[in-house]
């Protein structure tokens, strides 16, 4: 379970996330939407200790994130693709990841073999450094890296940018397969309301770094944040 509590990040006097109370069950598929600047990027790095809270914790596990190293092994994530190392080939950066999880080449191998259909032969085998790759493919690099060594935490952000259809189709189901079936938390953060509606069991929107709303998802769940959303644009214009 993650834990967040009394939990805030301040910029030179400006407050960019404040979350008092927030739980995400072991297991969970849980989505984080907003509009630019909402907070999403703030929350997750405050999760993978990227940057330090100016007041509050969270909990991954009952382990204080900010003050504590042991949340790693069991956590992993793909932000964006400063966290691939661009001078390695594919391989060479999943046998790496494959170490730091405790995981030799053959299990490395293995897991591979199931994400064929997700790589569309555009990543295996191909003598390109990360670096080379588009942004898509550089995307599907780092979603499987994050697979590598069976984490209990997955934290995605923006992980259907850049990739193209058939592909999305298969990330939701890999989705749903890690939380449903294999107990994984997974946390994307999505600007696609369709996508995350499809994958996420909970949604909570973020605006200007509050909760504002926690919503279970049901049918009518995509319908009630595109409203949420229009009436966020509209008031928008009328402020302007």
């Amino acid at each position: 379970m993650i834990i967040t509590s009394n939990l805030s990040k301040t910029y030179n006097s400006n407050t960019v996330l404040k979350i008092d109370s927030l739980e995400i069950p072991k297991g969970q598929s849980f989505g984080l939407v907003g509009n630019n600047g909402a907070g999403k990027t703030t929350y997750f790095s405050l999760l993978l200790d990227l940057i330090q809270p100016t007041t509050g914790h969270i909990k991954n596990n009952n382990v204080l994130v900010n003050e504590s190293e042991d949340w790693k092994p069991f956590t992993s994530a793909f932000i964006d693709e400063t966290f691939l190392i661009g001078y390695l080939t594919p391989e060479e950066y999943f046998y790496f990841i494959g170490e730091l999880r405790g995981q030799n080449k053959a299990d490395v191998d293995a897991l591979l073999t199931q994400f064929q259909d997700f790589f569309h032969g555009e990543i295996l085998n191909q003598k390109k450094y990360l670096r080379d790759l588009s942004k898509g493919n550089q995307k599907k690099a780092g979603i499987v890296a994050a697979l590598i060594g069976n984490p209990e935490v997955i934290i995605l952000d923006e992980p259907f940018a850049n990739l193209d259809p058939t592909t999305q189709i298969r990330l939701k189901e890999i989705i749903r397969d890690l939380a449903h079936k294999k107990g994984v938390t997974v946390l994307v953060s999505s600007h696609d309301l369709l996508h995350v509606t499809d994958v996420c069991e909970r949604i909570v929107v973020l605006e200007k770094g509050h909760v504002i709303k926690d919503l279970e998802t049901n049918p009518a769940t995509l319908k009630e944040l595109e409203a949420h959303f229009s009436g966020t644009a509209m008031a928008m214009q009328e402020e302007e």
